[in-house]
């Protein structure tokens, strides 16, 4: 709860904190690695630190948060942190680490906005911080103990048992666990992070989707390679592209992700873009594995044939499942050669398709497309809080739709990975 001595100071410097919070995200990130240098050993994405993602997320993430708090003084926005918990699970973050993060975010406040940063600013904002910092402490200690494993324990190594060229830019590895321990279920829609040593020496995390449903031996993800064109290439997906081999070890957390399969017993519709097919294709699998009779509808858009990950695989899944439909849309014209329901030259166009009502919807894909795909159902009347979303990276889409299902405009599900 915001106390009533800070809500009229956050309501007067709010403007000024959000207009400058990237600023100082940016200036936090650079003084915290300069004091903490290991933090980029295992936790932190430096790729998403050189591109600047990570900044813009924290940014948002920090100045919606104190916005809800201003409409709503008793209640945290749990929807938007729920994400971020998540995340921070996979990678065995500590509670302790939050007070570095505090030195170090309250460093760079002074140092951006200088003698603005009175002793009456800094307790209001100190106060949101811990509101913050505390709700997802707590968000992350129910989580690992509803896995049964401390931080320090997320980690499990497993050995690639088999590797699958999917197409010329993703490959999908199929995993069992060193120690032959009964792999425990995840649930379908959920990510594992993977953690490579670097050629530098550095580990690096990335969280991938898992494709299939656990057998209770193995685990499978899908990573596409990425291909900078300008920027610098994707130094993980890349490395394991073309180094990883069967028989080498490789560091997997435990599977989480809030951006999980209903199981409700409604339609599902699942709409996907590119590598966005990954959560789908573990959705479709434990739907198949559990003899599901619900109506199905896979949406998926892709360059061509060809670039379409995990086909194969899918399509078997849909085709299994007694009441399920696909729609493909490929960018280099309507051809096919595998059993799909309907073939659409183009982008994907939703008035194509005759969809269920009252059904549950699970976007994932390059952001462009999911807002396209999300304004076009909320316009056909579809409740923002049936649309399930997931992110590849930072969630740069998070804090808007947070503040759009802020108490007076409705209700959002902000999820995923």
């Amino acid at each position: 709860m915001l106390s009533d001595r800070s809500r009229p100071v956050i309501e007067a410097t709010l403007p000024v904190v959000a207009e400058n919070i990237e600023e100082i995200a940016r200036r936090f990130y650079g003084h915290m690695f300069g004091a903490h240098p290991e933090l980029l050993d295992g936790t932190f994405n430096r790729g998403n630190q050189a591109a600047g993602t990570q900044q813009v997320a924290l940014a948002g993430s920090v100045a919606v948060f104190a916005t809800a708090l201003l409409k709503d003084p008793e209640q945290v926005p749990e929807q938007l942190l729920s994400r971020i918990a998540h995340k921070h699970v996979s990678l065995g973050i500590t509670p302790a680490q939050y007070d570095v993060v505090h030195e170090h975010l309250f460093w760079a406040i002074v140092d951006v906005l200088g003698d603005a940063v009175t002793p009456e600013v800094a307790a209001a904002w100190d106060e949101v911080y811990w509101l913050m910092a505390y709700a997802l402490i707590n968000m992350e200690r129910g989580l690992y103990s509803s896995r049964g494993v401390r931080p320090e324990t997320v980690w499990r190594e497993w050995e690639v048992a088999e590797k699958t060229e999917e197409t010329a830019d993703v490959v999908t590895f199929r995993v069992k666990r060193v120690d032959d321990r009964l792999v425990k279920t995840s649930l379908p829609g959920q990510y594992v992070s993977v953690k490579v040593e670097m050629p530098d020496g550095v580990h690096q995390p990335r969280q991938y989707s898992l494709t299939r449903a656990d057998d209770g031996e193995h685990r499978q993800f899908s990573v596409k390679r990425v291909r900078g064109n300008g920027t610098p290439d994707g130094e993980v997906s890349n490395l394991l592209c073309d180094r990883a081999q069967v028989g080498d070890v490789l560091t997997l957390s435990l599977p989480f992700g809030d951006v999980v399969l209903d199981d409700s017993g409604r339609p599902v519709v699942f709409a996907s873009a590119g590598i966005g097919i990954t959560p789908m294709a573990g959705m479709l699998s434990h739907l198949t594995a559990a003899g599901s009779h619900l109506p199905i509808t896979l949406l998926h858009a892709d360059v061509d044939e060809e670039s379409f990950a995990l086909r194969r695989q899918v399509l078997d899944d849909v085709r299994a499942l007694p009441g399920a439909a696909a729609h493909v849309w490929y960018e280099r014209g309507a051809e096919s050669s595998l059993p799909v329901d309907g073939v659409h030259a183009g982008m994907m166009d939703l008035d194509a398709v005759d969809l269920p009502e009252g059904a549950a919807y699970y976007l994932c894909g390059p952001l462009p497309f999911m807002r396209a795909v999300r304004s076009s159902l909320i316009d056909r009347g579809v409740p923002a809080k049936d649309i399930q979303y997931e992110v590849f990276g930072p969630d740069l889409w998070a804090a808007d739709l947070a503040t759009e299902a802020a108490p007076g405009a409705g209700q959002e599900v902000v999820a995923q990975a």
